[in-house]
């Protein structure tokens, strides 16, 4: 893991607090920014296929605003999703600059076939935390199969672990399997999206069982506490986490609704932060009935909540004396 400055900590901490004292989350903490739309897949819990085909990516000069923009902010972990980021010719050199910035990656593919397509040891070097999406709708459940070679790349590793209706008992030798290749695994209801089919998964039966394979693997599943209980709640979300889209635009309140405000590439995030429109958005956020268990917006809400901070970063604990570096795992015999 890089060293991330002690004045971008103060700057997080500060804005926590503000929150605290505001009683809402004006300020997010994590940013998941969807690099590209284009994809080798054709999830049916997924609708970023649907336009794929007509999408243009932005280009390299737009994505290093962008990620200057999440930088100047109170965020302090930024993801590169998609799509798959992979895709992207000029991908390396995205990853090099944002090495150079104040916040730590989290880079999420589910590409086949890593280390014989893409140069994964080079690219190793400038992120921190490896999502690697293995689950049916991906159909690259044989993937399973090589995680110990995905920890020789150097960052933390986690699976990301999308789970339907259909595919909540498969769950447990998933994360077996993890612990057996000594990774990480985050846990997620597949959420209904707009031409999606449906797939969510009765969050009672999936709530119960990720609290109890938490206890039963301990120091495996990185989703919180927090997220398993609030994801039978009424409303568990908020705004600790946002969502900017391949085309610079941010979405707010959430990706649920489906609503972009400002573009990420032309105007700050900060300051649209505390403007009237973004404070009306939040309310609306706040009003919301829909149960929609969309990990970002409920699992980072644990972050600003001081009893689960230490069940959401207990995970990580072994890494981090290890010198943050993810600890190579041999094939069991």
């Amino acid at each position: 893991m890089r060293s991330v400055p002690v004045s971008k900590y103060l700057k997080t901490a500060r804005c926590a607090f503000e929150n605290m004292l505001a009683g809402e989350a004006i300020y997010p903490f994590y940013c998941s920014f969807k690099v590209t739309r284009r994809c080798n897949f054709n999830c049916s819990f997924c609708n970023c296929w649907h336009v794929k085909t007509r999408w243009k990516d932005i280009p390299t000069d737009d994505v290093m605003r962008i990620l200057d923009n999440v930088a100047r902010s109170s965020i302090i972990v930024c993801s590169l999703e998609g799509g798959d980021p992979l895709l992207r010719d000029d991908i390396e050199q995205i990853l090099r600059y944002q090495a150079t910035l104040p916040f730590y990656l989290l880079f999420t593919t589910s590409e086949r076939r890593l280390g014989d397509r893409y140069p994964m040891e080079e690219y190793g070097k400038y992120i921190d935390f490896l999502h690697i999406s293995i689950d049916e709708g991906h159909e690259n459940l044989d993937m399973y199969d090589d995680l110990e070679d995905f920890t020789r790349w150097g960052p933390i590793v986690c699976v990301q672990i999308v789970v339907t209706k259909d595919t909540v008992d498969d769950l447990e030798w998933k994360i077996k399997r993890c612990k057996e290749a000594n990774v990480k695994a985050v846990v997620m209801a597949a959420v209904h999206l707009s031409n999606t089919r449906d797939h969510f998964p009765d969050v009672q039966i999936l709530a119960r069982k990720g609290l109890e394979l938490r206890e039963k693997y301990p120091g495996v599943i990185i989703s919180p506490k927090s997220y398993f209980k609030s994801i039978t709640k009424a409303h568990g979300c908020d705004t600790t986490s946002i969502i900017v889209d391949a085309d610079g635009g941010l979405f707010y309140p959430c990706r649920t609704l489906e609503e972009k405000t400002i573009n990420m590439a032309r105007s700050d995030l900060m300051e649209y932060l505390v403007s009237p429109a973004a404070v009306e958005r939040r309310r609306k956020m706040a009003e919301c009935d829909l149960r929609c268990a969309w990990y970002q917006y409920f699992a980072t809400k644990s972050f600003v909540e001081p009893t689960e901070i230490v069940s959401a970063i207990t995970p990580y604990i072994q890494n981090l004396v290890n010198g943050g570096r993810q600890a190579t795992a041999s094939r069991p015999h």
